[in-house]
């Protein structure tokens, strides 16, 4: 506060600063247009649902939300760590979203829904069966996402960045083509962000690829991945105990970990940007409200 104050301070003691009075609050009555009444906004509301490649701080949603739509488009991340299509529902997740898809006065409401790596998971609230339950949840939210008058749009899971042998070890591919297989049956569009974030890791290469992460890597890490086989992802850091936390203010932490899963700023930048142009020719309609 005190710092504050003498930054004003000085302002204030400038000629011409920014805080100088003028010699009108307003134009008077006389050079104001005739007032009328603002013609209705067509509002859009895009609700991101999915697990932690999606959530905040390690995922590419908040990027989207902050870069890729316009003002006039309410874009709400609801993407959650450690996620599945079992556990986003059991837990009531899925409601809350729900719920934000029944709110009323926006032209129209999609919810784009992004699972797999946790359905892949062996945790015992988390793993689904690829071939049926995991298949059947997605289902369900097509279901329940067109019953709360929105329109649901699939996204294939974010690709690993694992190389084996100098090739993308792409372990999430069939769980993008159970993805396809619920979108053809339900008539739902698909973002293929499993395919084209593939491509685009595949094109930088294991190192390369690396700079998208959370975290720095540690130089064996760098030199595995040169020879073309990327090491197993390094367990998450510790949270901070509270003891080394603010008093007051913001006291919230998100460790930043280096995997091949998980994407700091850069990575979500990268990624944010592939699902703005693919929901765009997904659905040409909302193109207009989307940013390159």
């Amino acid at each position: 506060m005190f710092k504050t104050a003498l930054t004003l301070a000085a302002l204030l003691a400038v000629p011409g600063a920014a805080f100088a009075q003028t010699s009108e609050a307003q134009p008077p009555l006389d050079k104001r247009e005739k007032r009328t009444d603002a013609p209705p906004i067509s509002a859009y509301k895009i609700i991101l649902v999915g697990d932690s490649t999606m959530a905040p701080g390690s995922g590419w949603a908040s990027v989207f939300c902050a870069y890729h739509v316009k003002s006039n488009v309410a874009c709400l991340n609801m993407g959650r760590g450690g996620r599945s299509t079992r556990s986003y529902r059991a837990e009531g997740s899925w409601d809350i979203a729900l719920g934000e898809a029944k709110a009323p006065g926006y032209a129209k409401k999609y919810v784009l829904i992004q699972f797999g790596h946790n359905d892949q998971s062996t945790k015992a609230e988390r793993w689904t069966d690829l071939n049926t339950d995991f298949q059947s949840n997605l289902r369900q939210m097509v279901l329940d996402v067109r019953a709360a008058g929105a329109v649901p749009v699939l996204v294939t899971p974010l690709s690993r960045r694992e190389f084996r042998g100098g090739k993308l070890n792409n372990t999430l591919a069939a769980w993008a083509d159970a993805v396809r297989k619920i979108g053809v049956e339900t008539k739902a569009p698909v973002i293929e962000l499993n395919r084209d974030s593939a491509k685009a890791v595949e094109q930088l290469g294991a190192v390369e690829a690396m700079k998208l992460a959370m975290a720095e890597p540690l130089p064996e890490e760098v030199a595995a991945g040169k020879a073309g086989t990327t090491l197993r992802p390094r367990p998450a850091p510790e949270s901070p105990p509270a003891s080394t936390l603010p008093k007051t203010g913001p006291r919230g932490r998100i460790a930043p970990k280096f995997d091949y899963t998980h994407v700091g700023e850069g990575g979500a930048k990268v990624f944010a940007k592939i699902v703005a142009y693919d929901l765009a020719v997904a659905i040409p309609e909302l193109s207009s409200q989307l940013l390159p």
